[in-house]
């Protein structure tokens, strides 16, 4: 017996639900006389259900059936003491032209909030819903006013966004944050839909004055810390820096603040001013490790902007640090670094391999000792000792089954064996990897499968995919110069072939690098020209507009080719990317 209830009970309630979503259909197609008939079975069955009711009323609403809608809300209302009704039946008065009684009705909402606060969800909500938005803002002060536990300025400034009084706006949302400040990267979020990259955008302009303001008037570390992320969207880190500054003066607990603004003005190749701010946390850090991290991060940008006459200065510095700080697990990522530097700039290749051979003496966590592997592996494949490299990324992948780490290692093995010319082995560790949880190890092995597969079949000899992987190799080993004339010889020979796309990219690639901007706009326009129903097309619209963008000044160029990916390749990886920079060329909001 209980169990025949039980299924009963359950065959009830499916039947309820498909009910409640048939009738969903009916009234999102527009059938409005089929929803009504739907929802008053649904409200007899449960005749307090808010959301039923409100459906019964839009239907008739829609109907035009404006005193069937005002009957049913008053009957309603003897046995139910909901004050978002009395709004309903001024928006029904509304909707029948007779503003009169709908501004009777709307007066004595905003009035049920004198009576009972609490009524002020209810009522906003309801006028919000309608877009009664400044009867909403009223509704909404009156419950702050009458309840300062309250707080609406979240709500406020949504609806200031709507009506476009940024001003207002940003003041709810400041306000909002004083007292929310787990809400700050939401707040954050919706400012930054009025808010570009363009420091004399008068929204830009409004809200550093309302912040300048308030730290005037009444100094919290918030106001400094929000002045500070917007000049990062502004992408003025010197102005960011000095408000990160200021917070830390006042709460020196931690400078990871200003460790993170130092890694996002190094990620926007702000070199300068992300060595002066690394150079602020070596003499402000009281902790061993903060202070080598730093050294470390100013290591790698020296390293990357420095000409050959400047290695052994950057050696020197090294060898400084790892003197100062020692040989140690603690100090693992500055020796890799060190050995690194040997080898691929100093061509010390044997004196690399030994630093880290004797790093692996050390007391190291297994992944510690692949991090090491790994390095020694690179160096052995830079000598193009292909074999010998495979063995430390096969015990990588043994000693670290299924990590990140370990498909890092996979992938240097299909990387080596294309280098060596095997690229049916590559082909086979490619497969495997196109499952990797890291998508950026993914999207790598499934770049070098697709250019192995659509070349390896030109000729039976593979003559110019080797001649490819040798350019490639001539790249990774730091020979630019030799790995660009290679590219040169396959454009020459092979001029027919697939692969002279990918070989006019690679060597657009290595012109940047170079800073020869102009030799790789030359080949980024000739791939748009010849090869425009290519897998190339996106990559070679995305780095001609930067170039455009960032190293010509010719924006409206640029602009141009951001919008071919926004329009012509939605599925492109670039696809965010280009519609952010395109907006602010276009003078529009960050989104």
């Amino acid at each position: 017996m209980r169990i025949r209830f039980i299924l009963c009970f359950f065959i009830s309630a499916i039947a309820f639900s498909q009910n409640d979503i048939v009738a969903k259909e009916y009234f999102k197609n527009g059938d409005f006389e089929k929803a009504l008939n739907e929802y008053e079975k649904l409200h007899t069955k449960s005749p307090s259900n808010i959301t039923y009711i409100n459906q019964i009323v839009s239907a008739h609403q829609q109907l035009e059936q404006y005193d069937k809608a005002e009957a049913f809300l008053l009957k309603l209302m003897e046995r139910i003491n909901y004050p978002a009704f009395i709004v309903e039946l001024g928006y029904n008065h509304q909707l029948k032209n007779d503003l009169e009684n709908a501004e009777i009705y709307y007066q004595k909402a905003i009035e049920s909030i004198d009576v009972k606060p609490s009524n002020v969800f209810a009522v906003a909500r309801s006028f919000q819903n309608h877009s009664i938005l400044d009867r909403a803002i009223i509704a909404y002060e009156k419950g702050m006013v009458l309840n300062p536990d309250y707080n609406f300025n979240l709500q406020l400034a949504q609806i200031y966004g709507e009506q476009g009084d940024i001003e207002k706006m940003l003041n709810s949302y400041v306000d909002f944050a004083e007292t929310n400040r787990v809400s700050l990267s939401n707040i954050k979020r919706a400012i930054n839909d009025f808010i570009s990259e363009d420091s004399t955008n008068e929204n830009n302009i409004l809200f550093r004055k309302i912040l300048l303001k308030k730290i005037q008037q009444e100094p919290n570390l918030l106001w400094n810390e929000l002045l500070s992320w917007l000049f990062i969207q502004q992408k003025d880190f010197r102005k960011s820096f000095i408000q990160e500054k200021a917070i830390f003066n006042r709460n020196p607990e931690s400078l990871s603040r200003i460790e993170e603004l130092a890694l996002i003005a190094s990620n926007e190749n702000e070199n300068e001013i992300a060595k002066e701010i690394y150079n602020y946390i070596i003499e402000t850090a009281q902790y061993a490790d903060t202070k080598l991290e730093a050294h470390y991060n100013l290591l790698q940008l020296e390293i990357q902007g420095s000409s050959i006459d400047n290695y052994q200065s950057i050696k020197n510095k090294y060898l400084e640090l790892i003197e100062e700080y020692g040989t140690y697990s603690q100090t693992l990522n500055l020796q890799i670094s060190y050995a690194h530097f040997l080898a691929f700039y100093l061509n010390e290749t044997e004196q690399a391999t030994k630093f880290l051979e004797d790093a692996l003496q050390l007391p190291l966590s297994e992944l510690e000792k692949a991090k090491v592997k790994l390095e020694l592996g690179d160096i052995l494949v830079l000598q193009e000792k292909f074999n010998k490299a495979l063995i430390y990324y096969t015990q990588i992948q043994r000693n670290l089954k299924n990590s990140t780490i370990s498909q890092e290692a996979r992938y240097k093995v299909a990387k080596a064996s294309y280098y060596k010319g095997d690229f049916k082995w590559a082909e086979s560790q490619l497969k495997i990897l196109k499952a990797s949880t890291s998508q950026l190890i993914a999207n790598d092995a499934l770049d070098l499968k697709l250019l192995i597969s659509d070349n390896k079949y030109e000729d039976s000899l593979q003559t110019a995919l080797k001649l490819y992987a040798k350019a490639d190799l001539l790249a990774f080993q730091n020979r630019k110069d030799e790995a660009i004339k290679l590219l040169y010889k396959i454009l020459k020979d092979h001029k027919t072939e697939p692969i002279v796309a990918q070989a006019l990219y690679k060597q657009a690639q290595l012109f940047g690098q170079k800073n020869e901007f102009e030799k790789a706009q030359a080949n980024y326009e000739t791939i748009i020209a010849n090869y425009r129903d290519g897998i190339l097309i996106d990559d070679a619209y995305f780095n001609l507009a930067e170039i455009y963008e960032k190293q010509l000044n010719m924006p409206e160029k640029a602009k141009e080719l951001y919008e071919q990916i926004i329009f012509n390749h939605a599925d492109s990886i670039y696809f965010v990317e280009a519609r952010k920079r395109f907006r602010a060329l276009r003078g529009d909001a960050i989104n």
